[in-house]
C-alpha cells in the first residue's frame, strides 16, 4: 500500500494516498469483492487476527484491501492518525456518539435534521443525556463541560444557516475538560477546512456529498487519532455498517477528483452568492465568503476556501418560495447536496421537515429560505436559471 504521500500536497493525496500497488499495474485498487478470506495455515490466521500481521480477514470487520486502502485516503487528507468508513454518515456518527458519548452530548448549534433526531429521540431512549445549545444559549457550554460529558458536537459551516463555529477556541474550552470535540465537516470537505489541524479530536463526512461528489454512493467515515478511531471499531463492526467493496472502490475514485469539483464549486458559489445579494427580491444570502456574512472574518482564518453550499431567503413567504423552486430549470430539488449537479431544497420540506414553528425559530429557519448546493454547470448558466426563477414571483 502507498503511504509515502503524508508529506505531498491535497491534490496528490487525493490522487495516490492509499492506492495499492500490484502485479497487474493497476493505478487503482481491485475491488476485492469477498466476504471472506482464506489462509494457508491456522498460524497465519492467528497472527492476521491478533494483529501480529496485516491481512484481509472478513468484510464485515472492515479487513479487506478495498477499504483499508480508502481508509488510508480519507486519515491523510484529514491529517489523522487512523479513518473508518461506513455505510452512511449518520452511520458514521452513530457509532461515534454510542462510542465516545455515552456520558452525554452536547450539540453546539443548528445541525442535519438526521442528525438532531438521533440524538433527540433515538439516544435519548437509550438514557444517554443530550443538550442542544442554540443562540444564545451556546454561552452555556463551559457549565455543561463542568457538570462532566463524554463528547461535543458541532457542523461548521452548519447546515442550512451557513454559522461557522470558531473550532480553536471550542476545541480549546472543551481541552480542559478532558472532552473530545467531533465536527461534522461535510459541508467545507477536506479541501477547505481541516478540522484536526484547528484542535478537534474527530470529524466526521457524509461521504455521499462532496466526497463522493456524483450522487451515486452512499457512504460515511470518521477520522482522528488511533485511541479514539479504536473505540468506535467495535460498534461498527457489531452494527453492521461496513460500506460494500463496491462502494468504497467507487468512493475512492471520486476522491481523486475532490480538489478539482471543490475548487470550481468554491468560485462558482462565490460568483453566484455575490450577484444574488444584489437582487431585489432575495432578502439575503448566507455565504461565508461574502464580507457582508456574519461568519466572514471567523471563515476567513479557519476555512481555505468558502464552499459550494449557500442559503438564500426570498423576499415573500412559503408559497413564493415554492414558487421559485419549481420554477428552476437548472437547479433540481432534492434533499442531497455536493454533486455534480446543481440542487435546491427549501429546509422547512427537508431537513428540517416536521419540527415544531417555535423550534424553527429557535433555530432560525423560515419558510422564505431555499439551500442552494451549486454543481458543476456552467456559473453563467446557474445565475440566468436563478434570475429567471426570481422573476416568476
Amino acid at each position: 500500500m502507498q503511504t509515502d504521500n503524508k508529506n505531498t500536497g491535497i491534490a496528490t493525496k487525493c490522487v495516490h494516498s492509499g492506492e495499492i500497488t500490484n502485479n497487474q499495474g493497476s493505478p487503482h485498487t481491485p475491488i476485492y469483492n469477498s466476504t471472506t478470506f482464506t489462509f494457508s495455515t491456522t498460524n497465519d490466521l492467528l497472527d492476521v487476527i491478533d494483529g501480529r500481521k496485516p491481512g484481509s480477514l472478513y468484510t464485515r470487520y472492515g479487513m479487506n484491501l478495498s477499504i483499508k486502502g480508502l481508509e488510508e485516503k480519507m486519515a491523510q487528507l484529514e491529517h489523522a492518525e487512523a479513518a473508518l468508513v461506513f455505510s452512511s454518515g449518520i452511520a458514521a456518527e452513530a457509532a461515534t456518539f454510542l462510542a465516545l458519548g455515552r456520558k452525554g452530548i452536547v450539540c453546539v448549534g443548528d445541525a442535519y435534521g438526521g442528525t438532531i433526531e438521533l440524538l433527540n429521540i433515538q439516544l435519548r431512549s437509550l438514557g444517554i443525556p443530550v443538550h442542544f445549545l442554540l443562540e444564545p444559549e451556546e454561552q452555556q457550554l463551559e457549565n455543561i463541560l463542568q457538570s462532566g460529558i463524554g463528547l461535543v458536537f458541532f457542523e461548521t459551516p452548519t447546515n442550512p444557516s451557513i454559522k461557522i463555529y470558531d473550532i480553536p477556541a471550542i476545541s480549546a474550552l472543551a481541552k480542559k475538560y478532558n472532552t473530545p470535540v467531533a465536527i461534522d465537516n461535510t459541508f467545507a470537505t477536506p479541501i477547505n477546512q481541516n478540522p484536526l489541524l484547528l484542535g478537534a479530536d474527530i470529524v466526521v463526512h457524509s461521504a455521499t456529498k462532496y466526497l463522493g461528489g456524483h450522487s451515486d454512493i452512499t457512504a460515511g467515515a470518521v477520522m482522528g487519532s488511533k485511541d479514539l478511531i479504536a473505540q468506535i471499531v467495535p460498534w461498527r463492526k457489531n452494527l453492521g455498517q461496513m460500506p460494500a467493496p463496491e462502494t468504497a472502490s467507487l468512493l475512492s475514485r471520486s476522491i481523486k477528483s475532490l480538489v478539482v469539483r471543490v475548487q470550481y464549486q468554491n468560485n462558482s458559489a462565490l460568483r453566484i452568492a455575490t450577484t444574488l445579494e444584489k437582487h431585489p427580491k432575495v432578502k439575503r444570502v448566507l455565504y461565508p465568503g461574502l464580507p457582508s456574512f456574519s461568519g466572514y472574518e471567523l471563515a476567513k482564518k479557519q476555512m481555505k476556501g468558502f464552499g459550494g453550499m449557500m442559503t438564500i431567503e426570498i423576499d415573500g413567504g412559503y408559497e413564493e418560495t415554492m414558487k421559485f423552486a419549481d420554477s428552476l430549470k437548472i437547479f433540481r430539488i432534492a434533499p442531497s447536496l455536493g454533486g455534480a449537479e446543481s440542487l435546491c431544497t427549501q429546509p422547512v420540506t427537508t431537513t428540517h421537515h416536521g419540527l415544531p414553528e417555535e423550534e424553527l425559530q429557535i433555530r432560525g429557519i423560515t419558510p422564505s429560505m431555499i439551500r442552494l448546493s451549486i454543481g458543476l454547470e456552467d456559473t453563467e448558466d446557474l445565475i440566468a436559471d436563478l434570475n429567471q426563477a426570481l422573476q416568476r414571483i
